[in-house]
This record gives C-alpha cells, structure tokens and sequence, in this order.
C-alpha cells in the first residue's frame, strides 16, 4: 500500500530549501525551550510564576509584531523580512547564552519574539509558489519538517545540557540560527515581483480592517479554533518541563530530568513527522479541512487528560505521542483554511493574524500555568484537555458551514473526491 504520493512539486528547490529552512530553524528552538526552564530554575532562582513569564514575554512581542511582519513581507517581498527575522532570532538565542541577569533573558525571549516572524514568512513563501489545491500538503510537509527539527532538537538540548553545562544549548542553538541565514541568502529567490508589492501596499483589497474581519465568518471561526487551542498548547509549554520534573522523574537530577524532558519532546517530533508525511496525505484524499481539524483538536484533548494521570515517563510517552498526532492533523488545515478565507494579496497579513491569535492564546495561558501548577501540577494538563473539547465547537461550526457553503467563492471549501 502507498501511503504518501511525492507530488512532481515537492521537489521544487525552493519548496525544499524552505523545509529545510524551517527545519534547522526548530531544531534550535527546540533545543531551547525545554532547557529554559531549567536553565532559569538553577542559574537564577526564578520561581515556577516568573518562569511560565519568560514563554509569555516570547508570544507577547509575537502577538503584536505578527500581523506587522506578515504585512511587511506583502508589501517588501518575503526574502528581506525572512532575513530580518532569522538575524533577530541568532542575536536573541546569543544573549540568553551570555546571560548574566534575568532581566536580560527577558529581553532576549522579547527580541525572539518581535522577529519570530521567519516561520510566518516561510509559510507564506509556501503559499505563494504552491497551487491552492496542494496548499494543505505543502503545509503539512511544512509542519513535518517542524516535526522532523523537534525529533532531533530537545534531544541534543539535553544531551548538551547534562555533558557540558546549561549555557551550551543556546550557544549551539544560534549557531544553527545563523546557518538558516546563510541558506536563505545564498538559495532562496524574492516571489513576489516588485509590480506585486507595489500592489499590494496600494491595494483596497490588501487592507484589513476590523469591520472586515468582523464579516468574515469562516475565517473568525478559524481564529477561535486557533485561539482556544493555542491557549491549550499554552498551559500544556509553560508548566511541562516543570511537570516532568515533579511528576513524571521526580527524584532524579538536573542531568536526568533535562535528558528525559529532552526525549519525550522528541517523541513528539517522530509523532509529528509521521503524522504529516504517511497520516496527512491519507486524510486528506478522504476528508475536508474543517473534518480534519476536528480530527486533530480531538486527539489533543486526549493525549491532555491521559497526561493528566500520568506518574511515569512511559504514560507521559503514550500522551505525547497522541498529542503529536493531533498537532499534525490540527495545524496544516487550519492555516490553509485561513488563507483561503482572504485575497492573494492578503496572504501574508491573515497568517500573521493568525499567529497573532495563536501568540496571544499562549501569552494568556503561559501567564497562569506557573500558578496553575504551583496549586496543582495537574491542573494545567486536566485545563487543557477542557480546552481542547471546548475548541471542538467551533470546529464543527466550520464543518457544517463547509458542507452547507461548498462553492463559496474565494474561500475553496470544495473537496474534490
């Protein structure tokens, strides 16, 4: 049985620089975001409330620098605002490395954040040099490379930490920071001609505002779907490596518990990367975007409530794996559907939005799972399954909207058979 087709365009060599782009980039950021907490736990005595702040300073500058960058990159092409962005990431991974003070990683996690619109903009490159119909594959391939940077990333973190020391994986994760810089410059080309850019900042069509967006009816529901899951995805980020610590290898050392929380997200990433290269192709042949989100919000919730009741690594293995499951099946329909919901020439704006909707989910989560789990180190995780049931609703409402609406122009709810 062949469960993945290779389509002539997954070959594009822009198509696979971009992948391979993205996937250097998640291999340092993974790297990163499990030692983090640990890394401020030891080296700073920062309590569980201030550490969860550090995630939150991050998808804060996201939230309001997204929709800006996304704009940026209609109006001034997305090689130089891709450019711009991986620079900030390299300089921003380099100070948390060479910390001497809180505050400072602060300011780090807020440059981070402020120029993370690099993988904004690889999406939207995506976008622009995929057919609408391949959209949602090229995306999801997208994620797999996500998926691919989190299997080999958390585990070097881990490995680097416990050998060498908590400064080293921010170090290494700049360094592959900077490689993506040079990869872009020397491989990738502008896609949007200058005629194109010129359009788009003098376009009424390439103008968003609140009234519009208030009319847009698929795309709001898309927007909470992203907001309630990401708020999820928040609870479940801030309090994990925590979690682990108290929970899942309680009793063992720093080394120990860096190298654990290290593999278990890297489990994600197999999940993950199997799910979109083999699961994804399959179910899109069969269902709509809309069912498919549905699909991926339902298994969150459960890998949620199983981790919920996990007391060992190998249940909180089982929930990760589940929860991977989800996050392939979830994210590729999701900003596909947003796309399809605007102008061409809005593109780049709309995914900013969305990740805006995603980042400030996140800020609001990640602000109190420190104290969620300071009262419980459960109740992120039995919050979380709740919210992802909760992001179910408007999933169906998308599902029915599509089946009722299935030529509505621009928006490209049709699913060929």
């Amino acid at each position: 049985m062949r469960f993945v087709r290779f389509e002539h365009w997954a070959f594009d060599r822009r198509f696979l620089t971009i992948l391979l782009i993205v996937f250097v980039q998640m291999i340092g950021a993974s790297m990163v975001n499990p030692i983090l907490p640990l890394y401020a736990q030891s080296e700073f005595s920062l309590s569980p409330e201030v550490i969860t702040l550090l995630l939150t300073a991050f998808f804060a500058a996201q939230f309001v620098a997204g929709p800006f960058i996304g704009r940026l990159s209609d109006r001034r092409g997305r090689l130089p605002v891709l450019l711009l962005s991986q620079a900030g990431t390299v300089i921003a991974f380099l100070m948390i490395g060479f910390a001497q003070s809180a505050a400072l990683l602060f300011a780090a996690r807020v440059l981070d954040g402020v120029t993370g619109g690099n993988i904004i903009v690889a999406q939207a490159y995506v976008t622009d040099i995929m057919p609408e119909g391949k959209r949602t594959q090229a995306l999801g391939y997208v994620m797999a490379a996500f998926g691919m940077g989190f299997i080999v990333g958390p585990g070097i973190g881990g490995l680097l930490a416990s050998q060498f020391g908590p400064h080293i994986p921010f170090l290494f994760a700049a360094g592959a920071a900077f490689a993506t810089v040079v990869l872009t410059r020397l491989t990738l080309e502008e896609t949007l001609s200058k005629g194109e850019q010129a359009r788009n900042r003098d376009s009424k069509r390439a103008r968003m505002n609140p009234a519009l967006l208030a009319r847009n009816v698929p795309l709001l529901a898309v927007l909470s779907v992203t907001f309630v899951s990401s708020f999820a995805f928040g609870l479940l980020i801030g309090a994990f490596a925590l979690f682990a610590e108290k929970v899942l290898f309680a009793g063992y050392d720093f080394a120990a518990v860096s190298l654990g929380v290290g593999l278990l997200l890297m489990v994600v990433g197999v999940g993950q990367l199997i799910t979109q290269i083999v699961l994804l192709p399959v179910v899109l042949r069969r269902f709509s975007d809309p069912l498919i989100v549905l699909l991926g919000a339902g298994s969150r919730a459960i890998a949620m409530f199983l981790l919920a009741v996990a007391t060992e690594p190998a249940l909180g293995a089982a929930s990760m794996i589940c929860f991977s499951i989800g996050s392939g099946l979830l994210m590729p329909p999701l900003l596909s559907l947003a796309t399809k919901t605007v102008a061409t020439a809005l593109r780049g704006r709309v995914l900013g939005i969305e990740q805006s909707v995603s980042s400030l989910g996140v800020i609001l989560s990640t602000a109190v799972s420190g104290s969620l789990f300071a009262l419980d180190p459960t109740a992120p995780n039995w919050l979380g399954g709740l919210l992802y049931c909760a992001a179910l609703l408007p999933a169906v409402f998308l599902w029915q909207w599509a089946r009722s609406n299935p030529g509505e122009k621009g928006v490209g709810w049709a699913v060929s058979a």
